[in-house]
């Protein structure tokens, strides 16, 4: 079990994660549009867990380089069929993780993880790496979903889900501990927000800067 167990179930989910649809479409142009304005033309960006590619290919245009990153093989291949049929000059996309990243390709100005922290095994080393891949005073922009806030009822149900091979790892963790960790990594937390538009959202969008 880890990350290659992590890898291949995403490499086997990759098909039926592109045609899934966005389940709040308004909530993920909040996103989107917060974190284009963020961003500066002359950024150098790095994406971590872009799955298929959909951010990365609304984001991309507006810096001067950007790199999306997915820990699953089968994930980039369809980001790539995506960028094939809408070229981007400054977009690259890589199978790599934040740990995989190598130094010389750092530093970045800005970091993205949506829907990435609760993956990963080590949520402090990975913050860590994160802050480390930034230049100074880089931000690192997340939104997670955090599944100790959630119905009690899914967290029960995530372990005999994983054991059968139909959902992935799943770290639990409330929002409070979230912050904790990021700010216990270097960073000054500038703005935690609920883009959600509908129903209850527990993925807090969370704007951190380097120290």
């Amino acid at each position: 079990m880890g990350l290659s167990s992590d890898a291949r179930f995403w490499d086997r989910s990759s098909r039926k994660y592109a045609r899934s649809a966005i389940s709040d479409q308004a909530g993920y142009e909040r996103t989107v549009a917060r974190t284009r304005a963020l961003l500066r033309s002359g950024d150098r960006v790095l994406e971590l867990g872009c799955g298929t590619g959909t951010t990365a290919l609304r984001l991309a245009s507006d810096v001067r380089d950007y790199l999306a990153t997915d820990v699953s093989i089968g994930m980039i291949a369809i980001a790539n069929e995506k960028h094939t049929a809408t070229p981007i000059p400054s977009l690259a996309f890589r199978a790599a993780t934040a740990e995989a990243i190598a130094p010389e390709t750092a530093p970045f100005d800005a970091v993205l993880g949506f829907n990435y922290l609760h993956l990963v095994r080590d949520l402090p080393g990975t913050l860590l790496r994160i802050h480390g891949l930034l230049a100074t005073e880089g931000l690192f922009i997340s939104k997670t979903p955090c599944v100790g806030d959630m119905n009690p009822l899914l967290r029960l149900a995530l372990p005999p889900m994983r054991a059968i091979g139909v959902a992935p790892y799943a770290g639990v963790f409330r929002a409070t501990t979230l912050i904790e960790h990021i700010r216990a990594a270097g960073f000054d937390i500038l703005a935690t927000e609920n883009h959600a538009t509908k129903g209850t959202d527990n993925r807090p969008y969370i704007v951190a800067r380097k120290k």
